[in-house]
């Protein structure tokens, strides 16, 4: 058994990807699912479709049967915070699950707020009190679902991200399950004792009786039901999406980071085994928890995070919302087209604005048009508007940390686009430095798997496997970066605020 078979979920599709012993993809399928908006700032799923989706491609993967008896293990990462509510008879959701780019609970979050819990949940759980976070989701469900509260109490529904709605599914529903990394994305988690939490639950009034069990992020948590795949693979890791690229960019030490450019953005940075309490509205969350080589006790990764809410997704609204590009691989010729954006802006902000910010009332802003303008200055604008985004996350974590940051690790669909990471390297003044293996999320998912079935036998061994592909150097003067970012700022506080 020399391959892991990695189950990547993630906001937009469903993938599957075989890694062998080097770390190298060998067999992938894809399959899109539906993108459901209900109403303005509400965004969600159907979880049974994404269950299908994932099935699908894994199945495909798993073609010949030759090919299901080199598994050694199963991998799981996934989009985080987004919320299922199912029956645990039926294993059916009780309604669409709740995306975590949803804003319906920002009104809970600011009633929160007013009533002084921030400082309260911050400090054990690391998070800023917002809507992009999955207790409140849970709670709107409970809430605005017939039946649903009561039903709860009584024991009868199970809650999920998306981690625990697979693993519930591949064991046909023996198994109800999280990892630590999820675990501190849904605003009833303790970061400190790392188990869920009395007060916060009381808080959002969510019944114990629904949350998972949590397990190691590398560990086998259960076995898939026999009657899937003709035998039960182990299932050996459980870790979302964002600090899965973390582990598989290689960031093992602290001070380490990188960016995934996704259908968001997030940079994630190695605190070490201390949580790093936040000065500058960044998150503090888990990275991963696993048993080290000497067999002690499990050891549990800390990171500071910063959420940029529309990365990717800013090219796909120029592709289905504006139509000026039928692919997104389209926009980096188009964008290059012009010299700069002829002073034109874009702050993406459609479903509010994270870190450093977190404005759930900011809305999408255009600023800066003349008649000049032309489709390839927008195109070049909202390239600039995901690298501008993060360079305001990285500065923000360069002053949580202390630490000056010596370059940026990319990744994700979007770190392939040469002209978006060059613009990155000039806005924040440090190489950026993309490897050969982009698709660091399954990746990471994976090594954690095989170490856990002893396929690697060490992150010492991982990290030999990562390798550069390009190195973008910074190429613009200090005083033009100043310059702008200080232009960008002016744009943001245009945006902010106008859905209150």
């Amino acid at each position: 058994m020399t391959h892991i078979l990695a189950l990547d979920q993630g906001t937009t599709s469903s993938r599957a990807i075989l890694f062998n012993a080097q770390g190298q993809s060998v067999r992938t399928a894809q399959s899109e699912f539906k993108q459901i908006f209900p109403q303005p700032g509400w965004v969600e799923h159907d979880a049974l479709e994404i269950w299908q989706t994932q099935l699908r491609v894994l199945k495909d993967v798993l073609t010949p049967a030759a090919t299901t008896d080199s598994v050694a293990a199963i991998a799981i990462t996934n989009q985080r915070e987004t919320t299922v509510l199912w029956d645990r008879q039926t294993g059916l959701p009780l309604a669409n699950a709740i995306v975590w780019q949803d804003r319906r609970t920002v009104e809970h979050c600011n009633a929160l707020r007013q009533q002084g819990h921030q400082t309260f949940i911050q400090e054990k759980t690391g998070l800023v009190l917002d809507a992009y976070f999955s207790g409140t989701k849970l709670a709107w469900l409970l809430d605005n679902i017939p039946g649903a509260r009561t039903r709860a109490e009584r024991g009868e529904l199970a809650f999920g991200t998306v981690d625990s709605w697979l693993v519930w599914n591949l064991t046909k529903g023996q198994a109800h399950v999280t990892d630590p990394s999820n675990a501190s994305r849904t605003l009833l988690f303790n970061l400190h004792t790392l188990a869920w939490d009395d007060e916060l639950l009381a808080l959002l009034r969510i019944p114990r009786s629904v949350l998972p069990t949590v397990m190691p992020s590398s560990g086998i948590v259960a076995h898939t039901d026999p009657s899937l795949f003709g035998r039960a693979i182990p299932i050996a890791s459980m870790i979302g999406d964002q600090q899965a690229a973390t582990f598989g960019q290689a960031c093992f030490e602290p001070g380490m980071a990188k960016n995934t450019y996704g259908t968001g953005c997030f940079m994630l940075l190695n605190t070490g085994h201390q949580p790093v309490v936040s000065q500058n509205k960044l998150l503090t969350t888990v990275g991963w928890q696993r048993l080290e080589a000497s067999a002690q006790p499990l050891a549990t990764t800390y990171c500071l995070e910063a959420s940029v809410f529309m990365g990717g997704a800013t090219i796909q609204w120029l592709r289905d919302g504006l139509n000026i590009i039928s692919s997104a691989a389209e926009v980096e010729a188009l964008a290059a087209s012009v010299p700069d954006v002829a002073d034109t802006y874009l702050v993406p902000a459609f479903t509010g604005l994270g870190a450093p910010i977190w404005d759930g009332n900011a809305r999408g802003t255009l600023i800066g048009m003349t008649r000049g303008t032309t489709k390839a200055h927008i195109a070049r604008a909202a390239l600039e508007a995901i690298a501008l985004q993060v360079a305001d996350v990285f500065d923000a974590m360069a002053k949580d940390s202390g630490i000056a940051l010596a370059e940026l690790r990319v990744d994700g669909g979007a770190s392939k686009n040469d002209l978006l990471m060059q613009m990155q390297a000039d806005f924040l003044g440090v190489p950026v430095v993309r490897p050969n293996v982009t698709e660091t999320t399954a990746l990471g998912a994976a090594y954690l798997a095989g170490l856990a079935v002893g396929l690697w036998s060490s992150t010492k061994d991982i990290a030999t496997q990562w390798s550069v592909d390009r190195r973008f150097e910074p190429s613009m003067a200090s005083a033009d970066r100043d310059a702008k970012l200080a232009r960008w700022h002016q744009a943001l506080e245009r945006a902010k605020g106008w859905a209150s």
